[in-house]
Protein backbone atom coordinates (compact mmCIF):
# COMPACT_ATOMS: atom_id res chain seq x y z
CA UNK A 1 0.00 0.00 0.00
CA UNK A 2 1.65 3.53 -1.18
CA UNK A 3 2.24 5.99 2.04
CA UNK A 4 0.67 9.48 2.12
CA UNK A 5 2.46 12.26 1.34
CA UNK A 6 1.43 16.02 1.43
CA UNK A 7 3.27 18.45 -0.59
CA UNK A 8 3.01 22.02 -0.58
CA UNK A 9 4.17 24.59 -2.79
CA UNK A 10 3.95 26.21 -5.75
CA UNK A 11 2.31 25.87 -9.26
CA UNK A 12 3.21 27.97 -12.21
CA UNK A 13 2.43 27.31 -16.56
CA UNK A 14 5.91 27.34 -17.79
CA UNK A 15 6.99 28.70 -21.28
CA UNK A 16 9.49 27.42 -22.46
CA UNK A 17 11.88 28.38 -25.80
CA UNK A 18 14.84 26.18 -26.75
CA UNK A 19 17.80 28.28 -28.22
CA UNK A 20 21.28 26.92 -29.06
CA UNK A 21 22.25 28.67 -25.78
CA UNK A 22 20.93 30.53 -23.21
CA UNK A 23 20.95 34.61 -24.19
CA UNK A 24 23.36 37.03 -22.63
CA UNK A 25 21.96 40.34 -21.21
CA UNK A 26 20.85 42.57 -23.87
CA UNK A 27 21.05 39.78 -26.53
CA UNK A 28 17.90 38.79 -28.86
CA UNK A 29 18.62 34.94 -30.35
CA UNK A 30 16.35 33.91 -33.13
CA UNK A 31 14.87 30.49 -34.51
CA UNK A 32 13.85 29.43 -31.01
CA UNK A 33 11.60 26.35 -30.24
CA UNK A 34 8.67 27.35 -28.19
CA UNK A 35 6.48 25.17 -26.15
CA UNK A 36 4.06 25.04 -22.97
CA UNK A 37 4.67 22.75 -19.84
CA UNK A 38 3.24 22.72 -16.32
CA UNK A 39 5.68 23.45 -13.92
CA UNK A 40 6.05 25.00 -10.83
CA UNK A 41 8.50 23.43 -8.19
CA UNK A 42 6.04 22.18 -5.96
CA UNK A 43 3.47 20.93 -8.82
CA UNK A 44 6.71 19.18 -10.05
CA UNK A 45 7.76 17.45 -6.84
CA UNK A 46 4.20 15.90 -6.46
CA UNK A 47 3.77 14.68 -10.06
CA UNK A 48 6.74 13.02 -9.53
CA UNK A 49 5.89 11.55 -5.99
CA UNK A 50 2.27 10.31 -7.53
CA UNK A 51 3.89 8.83 -10.99
CA UNK A 52 6.48 7.35 -8.24
CA UNK A 53 3.71 5.69 -6.23
CA UNK A 54 2.92 7.89 -3.81
CA UNK A 55 -0.56 8.61 -2.61
CA UNK A 56 -0.16 12.54 -2.89
CA UNK A 57 -2.05 15.47 -1.64
CA UNK A 58 -1.28 18.85 -2.93
CA UNK A 59 -1.34 22.04 -1.26
CA UNK A 60 -1.48 25.25 -3.48
CA UNK A 61 -2.81 28.35 -4.90
CA UNK A 62 -4.09 28.75 -8.37
CA UNK A 63 -5.36 31.81 -10.25
CA UNK A 64 -8.98 31.52 -11.25
CA UNK A 65 -7.71 31.25 -15.21
CA UNK A 66 -6.96 29.05 -17.78
CA UNK A 67 -3.64 28.12 -16.52
CA UNK A 68 -5.00 27.23 -12.52
CA UNK A 69 -7.78 25.08 -14.59
CA UNK A 70 -5.15 23.36 -16.80
CA UNK A 71 -2.88 22.88 -13.71
CA UNK A 72 -5.70 21.33 -11.68
CA UNK A 73 -6.79 19.22 -14.67
CA UNK A 74 -3.80 17.30 -14.80
CA UNK A 75 -3.19 16.68 -11.21
CA UNK A 76 -6.61 14.64 -11.53
CA UNK A 77 -5.24 12.51 -14.05
CA UNK A 78 -1.89 11.71 -12.14
CA UNK A 79 -4.42 10.51 -9.08
CA UNK A 80 -3.30 13.62 -6.89
CA UNK A 81 -5.81 14.57 -4.83
CA UNK A 82 -6.61 17.91 -5.53
CA UNK A 83 -9.63 19.27 -2.45
CA UNK A 84 -6.73 21.68 -0.96
CA UNK A 85 -5.63 23.29 -4.07
CA UNK A 86 -7.13 27.16 -3.39
CA UNK A 87 -8.43 29.20 -6.26
CA UNK A 88 -7.22 32.47 -5.71
CA UNK A 89 -9.85 35.27 -6.95
CA UNK A 90 -6.90 38.12 -6.76
CA UNK A 91 -4.08 36.92 -8.18
CA UNK A 92 -3.24 34.97 -11.73
CA UNK A 93 -1.27 31.50 -11.12
CA UNK A 94 2.14 31.70 -11.64
CA UNK A 95 4.38 31.31 -14.41
CA UNK A 96 7.20 30.63 -15.50
CA UNK A 97 9.68 31.72 -18.52
CA UNK A 98 12.63 28.92 -19.31
CA UNK A 99 15.05 29.33 -22.03
CA UNK A 100 16.78 25.85 -22.19
CA UNK A 101 20.38 25.23 -24.53
CA UNK A 102 21.19 22.71 -26.65
CA UNK A 103 23.40 21.12 -23.92
CA UNK A 104 20.01 20.54 -21.44
CA UNK A 105 21.60 23.96 -19.22
CA UNK A 106 18.53 26.68 -18.57
CA UNK A 107 17.55 29.82 -17.42
CA UNK A 108 14.85 30.76 -15.43
CA UNK A 109 12.56 33.92 -14.65
CA UNK A 110 9.04 33.42 -12.42
CA UNK A 111 6.26 35.25 -11.63
CA UNK A 112 4.68 33.73 -8.94
CA UNK A 113 1.08 34.96 -8.82
CA UNK A 114 -1.07 33.00 -6.62
CA UNK A 115 2.02 31.13 -5.53
CA UNK A 116 2.84 34.48 -3.01
CA UNK A 117 -0.79 34.17 -1.27
CA UNK A 118 -0.39 30.59 0.16
CA UNK A 119 -0.90 31.58 3.58
CA UNK A 120 -0.50 30.07 7.19
CA UNK A 121 -4.18 30.38 7.68
CA UNK A 122 -4.48 28.26 4.10
CA UNK A 123 -1.99 25.16 6.60
CA UNK A 124 -3.96 25.71 9.27
CA UNK A 125 -7.06 24.61 7.07
CA UNK A 126 -5.33 21.40 5.72
CA UNK A 127 -3.50 20.65 9.26
CA UNK A 128 -5.26 17.16 8.92
CA UNK A 129 -3.65 16.32 6.05
CA UNK A 130 -0.13 16.88 7.24
CA UNK A 131 -1.05 15.37 10.66
CA UNK A 132 -2.07 12.25 8.55
CA UNK A 133 1.09 12.31 6.05
CA UNK A 134 4.16 9.95 6.20
CA UNK A 135 6.21 12.85 5.02
CA UNK A 136 5.46 16.40 3.97
CA UNK A 137 7.26 17.58 1.47
CA UNK A 138 8.33 21.32 1.11
CA UNK A 139 10.11 23.72 -1.03
CA UNK A 140 10.81 27.66 -1.31
CA UNK A 141 8.30 29.35 -4.07
CA UNK A 142 5.91 30.13 -1.04
CA UNK A 143 6.44 32.79 1.45
CA UNK A 144 8.87 31.88 3.97
CA UNK A 145 6.57 32.03 7.17
CA UNK A 146 3.91 29.83 5.26
CA UNK A 147 6.92 27.09 4.76
CA UNK A 148 8.32 27.92 8.42
CA UNK A 149 4.79 27.54 10.09
CA UNK A 150 4.34 24.02 7.99
CA UNK A 151 7.21 22.50 9.34
CA UNK A 152 6.69 23.14 12.98
CA UNK A 153 3.18 21.98 12.50
CA UNK A 154 4.63 18.63 10.88
CA UNK A 155 6.82 18.21 13.63
CA UNK A 156 4.13 18.90 16.28
CA UNK A 157 1.92 15.58 14.39
CA UNK A 158 5.42 13.59 14.24
CA UNK A 159 5.15 14.03 10.27
CA UNK A 160 8.62 14.37 8.40
CA UNK A 161 9.53 16.77 6.72
CA UNK A 162 11.80 16.96 3.32
CA UNK A 163 12.62 20.17 2.64
CA UNK A 164 14.44 20.80 -1.00
CA UNK A 165 15.47 24.93 -0.11
CA UNK A 166 14.99 26.50 -3.60
CA UNK A 167 15.45 29.05 -4.30
CA UNK A 168 17.95 29.59 -1.93
CA UNK A 169 16.97 32.16 0.56
CA UNK A 170 17.63 32.36 4.39
CA UNK A 171 16.02 30.08 6.50
CA UNK A 172 16.00 30.06 10.40
CA UNK A 173 17.74 27.62 12.44
CA UNK A 174 14.62 26.95 14.27
CA UNK A 175 13.37 25.70 11.53
CA UNK A 176 16.28 23.34 9.85
CA UNK A 177 16.11 21.57 13.81
CA UNK A 178 12.32 20.54 12.42
CA UNK A 179 13.65 19.01 9.24
CA UNK A 180 14.17 15.56 8.80
CA UNK A 181 15.87 15.60 5.51
CA UNK A 182 17.04 18.74 3.65
CA UNK A 183 18.05 18.67 0.50
CA UNK A 184 20.06 21.91 -1.43
CA UNK A 185 22.20 21.03 -4.51
CA UNK A 186 25.58 22.19 -5.10
CA UNK A 187 24.61 26.22 -5.50
CA UNK A 188 22.27 26.21 -2.72
CA UNK A 189 24.54 24.16 -0.30
CA UNK A 190 26.92 27.14 -1.57
CA UNK A 191 24.41 29.50 -0.14
CA UNK A 192 23.86 28.21 3.36
CA UNK A 193 27.29 27.32 4.28
CA UNK A 194 28.96 29.67 2.17
CA UNK A 195 31.73 26.99 0.83
CA UNK A 196 32.09 26.64 -2.87
CA UNK A 197 31.68 22.95 -3.91
CA UNK A 198 33.94 22.15 -6.88
CA UNK A 199 34.42 18.27 -5.24
CA UNK A 200 33.21 15.41 -3.09
CA UNK A 201 35.31 17.08 -0.19
CA UNK A 202 34.14 19.92 -0.74
CA UNK A 203 30.31 18.53 -0.24
CA UNK A 204 31.17 17.19 3.03
CA UNK A 205 32.47 20.04 4.14
CA UNK A 206 29.27 21.86 3.53
CA UNK A 207 27.41 18.91 5.21
CA UNK A 208 29.41 19.24 8.42
CA UNK A 209 28.20 22.61 8.26
CA UNK A 210 24.56 21.91 7.71
CA UNK A 211 24.94 19.14 10.57
CA UNK A 212 25.51 21.63 13.05
CA UNK A 213 22.22 23.03 12.72
CA UNK A 214 20.49 19.63 13.95
CA UNK A 215 19.18 18.67 10.54
CA UNK A 216 18.74 15.09 10.80
CA UNK A 217 19.88 14.08 7.22
CA UNK A 218 21.11 16.02 4.86
CA UNK A 219 21.50 15.08 1.18
CA UNK A 220 23.43 17.34 -1.46
CA UNK A 221 22.70 16.94 -4.81
CA UNK A 222 25.54 16.81 -7.40
CA UNK A 223 23.39 16.57 -10.99
CA UNK A 224 25.14 13.85 -12.50
CA UNK A 225 27.54 13.04 -10.10
CA UNK A 226 25.35 11.98 -7.83
CA UNK A 227 24.64 12.54 -4.28
CA UNK A 228 26.13 12.90 -0.55
CA UNK A 229 24.19 11.67 1.95
CA UNK A 230 25.14 12.94 5.72
CA UNK A 231 23.96 12.15 9.07
CA UNK A 232 25.54 12.49 12.25
CA UNK A 233 27.05 8.82 11.80
CA UNK A 234 28.14 8.66 8.23
CA UNK A 235 28.70 10.18 5.13
CA UNK A 236 28.20 8.04 1.69
CA UNK A 237 28.14 9.21 -2.15
CA UNK A 238 25.76 7.52 -4.15
CA UNK A 239 26.38 7.66 -7.67
CA UNK A 240 24.64 9.13 -10.27
CA UNK A 241 23.50 7.80 -14.04
CA UNK A 242 25.02 8.67 -17.53
CA UNK A 243 22.38 10.08 -19.71
CA UNK A 244 22.42 12.55 -22.65
CA UNK A 245 20.50 15.61 -21.44
CA UNK A 246 18.24 17.29 -23.14
CA UNK A 247 16.56 19.82 -20.34
CA UNK A 248 17.66 19.31 -16.89
CA UNK A 249 14.50 22.33 -15.72
CA UNK A 250 13.03 19.87 -13.09
CA UNK A 251 15.26 17.28 -12.30
CA UNK A 252 15.74 18.36 -9.09
CA UNK A 253 11.73 18.38 -8.27
CA UNK A 254 12.03 14.65 -9.67
CA UNK A 255 14.48 13.98 -6.76
CA UNK A 256 13.52 15.21 -4.40
CA UNK A 257 9.38 13.51 -5.44
CA UNK A 258 10.58 10.43 -5.83
CA UNK A 259 13.11 10.94 -2.82
CA UNK A 260 10.18 11.14 -0.67
CA UNK A 261 8.20 7.97 -1.54
CA UNK A 262 10.88 6.05 -0.95
CA UNK A 263 11.41 7.34 2.40
CA UNK A 264 7.90 6.81 3.05
CA UNK A 265 7.98 3.46 2.28
CA UNK A 266 11.08 2.56 4.45
CA UNK A 267 13.48 2.33 2.25
CA UNK A 268 17.03 2.86 3.07
CA UNK A 269 18.24 6.22 2.37
CA UNK A 270 21.22 4.81 0.35
CA UNK A 271 18.58 2.98 -1.64
CA UNK A 272 16.09 5.85 -1.53
CA UNK A 273 18.67 8.03 -3.17
CA UNK A 274 19.87 5.78 -5.84
CA UNK A 275 16.17 5.85 -7.24
CA UNK A 276 15.85 9.65 -6.70
CA UNK A 277 18.86 9.87 -8.61
CA UNK A 278 17.49 6.87 -11.61
CA UNK A 279 14.59 9.35 -11.96
CA UNK A 280 16.06 12.64 -11.97
CA UNK A 281 18.27 10.79 -14.69
CA UNK A 282 15.46 9.33 -16.66
CA UNK A 283 13.95 13.37 -16.22
CA UNK A 284 16.48 14.95 -18.12
CA UNK A 285 16.51 13.22 -21.32
CA UNK A 286 12.65 14.88 -22.01
CA UNK A 287 11.69 18.17 -22.15
CA UNK A 288 9.36 19.74 -19.91
CA UNK A 289 8.94 19.91 -16.09
CA UNK A 290 6.03 17.67 -15.36
CA UNK A 291 5.87 15.72 -18.58
CA UNK A 292 9.51 14.70 -18.18
CA UNK A 293 8.82 12.64 -14.75
CA UNK A 294 8.77 9.47 -15.21
CA UNK A 295 6.57 6.85 -13.91
CA UNK A 296 7.46 3.88 -11.14
CA UNK A 297 7.83 1.07 -14.35
CA UNK A 298 9.90 2.86 -15.75
CA UNK A 299 12.31 3.86 -13.16
CA UNK A 300 12.43 0.56 -11.62
CA UNK A 301 13.71 -0.67 -15.56
CA UNK A 302 16.39 1.97 -15.60
CA UNK A 303 17.75 0.63 -12.42
CA UNK A 304 17.68 -2.78 -13.58
CA UNK A 305 19.12 -2.12 -17.04
CA UNK A 306 22.01 -0.41 -14.78
CA UNK A 307 22.22 -3.16 -12.65
CA UNK A 308 21.29 -1.32 -9.63
CA UNK A 309 19.23 -4.00 -7.13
Amino acid sequence: MSKKIAVIGSSNTDMIIQTQRIPRPGETILGGRFSIASGGKGANQAVASARAGGDVSFIARVGDDMFGKTAIEGFEKDKINTEHIIIDKNQPSGVAFIFVADDGENSIGVASGANANLSVNDINKTSGIIRSADILLMQLEIPVETVEYAVSLANKHGTKVILNPAPAQALSDSLLQNVFIFTPNETEAEFFTGLKIEKKGDAQKAADVLLKKNINTVIITLGAKGALIATASKKEFVPGFKVNAVDTTAAGDVFNGTLAVAIAEGKELEHATSFANAAAALSVTRLGAQPSAPDLNEILKFMQDNLIE
